[in-house]
């Protein structure tokens, strides 16, 4: 199986959002976060991926900069290609995959939120992510950035698009604003699968599973869907997301794919265990 990540680049906070706002480079922390979850299981990939997760303590200029941001950083300042640089830094780690960002600039994230009956714009991802009210609209700025073309190669030639989990009007749904990735996940012969998130967080409190399914539709009218991954322990009652699935043209598939110590997260090998025979079968 061939892994292509297509990654946001709208991290605006903590050692993306100095780096960014410092060097102008695309922000790195989702960038190596990715590139962590496909290292290699060798000795070598599993300590590299490590120091690449280390953040630096303290109070001084180094603090709080994991090791993967600082070197992701120079490797696109050094080669002058954002991808070029991920490729390098994915050969550091063995990554079983490839990383791509979903453009080539950095991009930003604004989002209209209504709390006690007044709406109020949040600009900036990390801002969006944490505040509170209810999402009523998000775009990105630029509103038509270029798409990474290695990232539009990716999506024509896949078998499969899965898109979730994770903070889905931040995460998620820029990969539908940026026009050329929208109407490439449109055109793509690739099937879809759409794995939901396991718990609301602050940008999606009061939303409902179907009201994910929802969200996409919206950003994307033209999209088609195959399956809904749902974990079963999350959906007494399956039905509602069963019918938003539908009107996407997918089924739903129950699958026990969270952790077990009670928190929400997702089991990265109960998650390989439901995908592998989902991504199998046959149209």
């Amino acid at each position: 199986m061939e892994i292509t990540a297509v990654v946001t680049v709208a991290d605006d906070g903590g050692s993306s959002g100095r780096l960014r706002h410092d060097r102008g480079v695309l922000p790195p922390g989702d960038l190596r976060q990715a590139l962590a979850a496909l290292a290699g299981p060798d000795q070598l990939s599993v300590g590299n991926a490590a120091l690449f997760q280390y953040r630096f303590p303290g109070d001084d200029a180094l603090a709080g900069h994991p090791v993967g941001n600082l070197v992701l950083c120079g490797l696109m300042e050094l080669v002058g290609d954002p991808v070029l640089a991920l490729d390098h830094a994915a050969g550091m780690v063995g990554a079983v995959g490839r990383v791509l960002p979903m453009a080539c600039e950095p991009l930003g994230i604004e989002a209209d939120l209504e709390e006690d009956g007044k709406v109020t714009t949040i600009r900036g991802q990390h801002e969006v992510a944490v505040a509170n009210g209810r999402v009523l609209e998000v775009r990105i700025a630029p509103a038509a950035p270029a798409a990474c073309p290695e990232a539009l190669k990716a999506i024509a030639e896949a078998d499969w698009l899965v898109f979730g989990p994770g903070s889905w009007y931040t995460s998620v749904i820029p990969h539908l604003l940026v026009p050329e990735l929208g109407t490439a996940i449109v055109a793509s012969p690739a099937r879809r699968l759409v794995t939901l998130n396991l718990a609301a967080d602050n940008e999606t409190a009061g939303l409902s599973l179907p009201d994910h399914l929802g969200a996409l539709a919206r950003y994307l009218p033209d999209l088609r869907v195959d399956i809904v991954l749902v974990d079963s322990h999350v959906v007494p009652d399956p039905d509602p997301v069963a019918r938003a699935a539908a009107s996407l043209g997918a089924r739903i598939a129950l699958a026990s794919v969270a952790v077990q110590d009670g928190t929400a997260r997702h089991d990265p090998v109960r998650m390989g265990h439901a995908l592998v025979p989902l991504l199998g079968t046959a149209r």
